[in-house]
């Protein structure tokens, strides 16, 4: 299975990479689903573990107490002063990387780089659906956790998929939609 993941994850970020290739200054300057980055920060903060040491994200680390997201945040909005084409090639040159998010295994890897591809794609309308295989990889290993660690309100609800055999929760609320919508849903994003 996990030389599935890892094809997986190449073939994502090889995707994101045809992509991203295609968007004008200002799109890479768009707001994203992730609230406070554009589309810009987005890239810059998926594309760090192929540019900075573990030295530099124990530092930031340090310098946020611990927070996560408080580094994350900081090292994107650093990062994104990269120029666009140096973001995109350390994309490119980088699908088969094999860094995985501490704890997450190439799952976690692969699910990170759905999630911030989706956080670019319907923020800017751009109608790209994620291949089914991958979405049932990320959507399959979705636990309670992950929804408590996004912030998602979830309670009393089922989410089921249209398009994919996969459905999350047992509440009396039925939430039936497209698989990509419902991961952002238990990501936490606003889609209106």
């Amino acid at each position: 299975m996990t030389e599935e993941i890892r094809a997986a994850i190449a073939a994502e970020r090889r995707d994101q990479a045809e992509l991203l290739s295609g968007l004008t200054e200002e799109q890479w300057r768009a707001p994203s689903l992730c609230e406070g980055w554009t589309v810009k920060h987005v890239v810059a903060h998926t594309t760090l573990p192929f540019r900075s040491s573990g030295k530099r994200v124990l530092w930031e680390m340090l310098k946020s107490a611990g927070r996560f997201n408080h580094a994350s945040d900081r090292m994107a909005r650093a990062d994104a002063l990269l120029s666009t084409s140096e973001l995109l090639a350390s994309l490119k040159n980088n699908a088969d990387h094999p860094w995985t998010p501490p704890g997450g295994g190439p799952a976690g890897a692969l699910s990170h780089d759905v999630i911030h591809g989706l956080d670019i794609t319907v923020a800017l309308g751009l109608g790209r659906v994620v291949p089914h295989d991958r979405l049932g990889m990320v959507l399959a290993g979705m636990k309670p956790a992950n929804v408590r660690y996004f912030g998602a309100d979830l309670d009393g609800k089922r989410l089921e998929a249209t398009d994919l055999d996969w459905a999350f929760g047992d509440g009396a609320t039925v939430v039936r939609a497209p698989a990509q919508e419902l991961l952002l849903l238990v990501c936490g994003r606003r889609l209106s």
